[in-house]
């Protein structure tokens, strides 16, 4: 079988992070979706960057919003 380099929708979000406290909820809450194949945190530039399968991008907003912190998506 040929498996084809297929490419998830990537996003990229601003999130408000002032903690180590503030990166592991955000770490958390996307490492328990099953859509979410791959997510990164940067600290220092304040932006997550996610990798999902089947969700959109205010959907994937929405479950980083979950943890409370300020988000929104960083326009392309």
């Amino acid at each position: 079988a040929i498996l084809k380099n297929i490419t998830m929708p990537t996003f990229v979000y601003n999130v408000k992070m002032t903690c180590g406290g503030c990166s592991g909820a955000v770490d958390r809450v996307l490492g328990k979706q099953e859509k979410v194949t791959k997510h990164t945190i940067d600290m220092d530039a304040q932006t997550v960057t996610v990798e999902a399968e089947g969700l959109t991008a205010d959907e994937v907003l929405a479950i980083i919003k979950k943890t409370g912190k300020e988000t929104s998506l960083k326009e392309a």
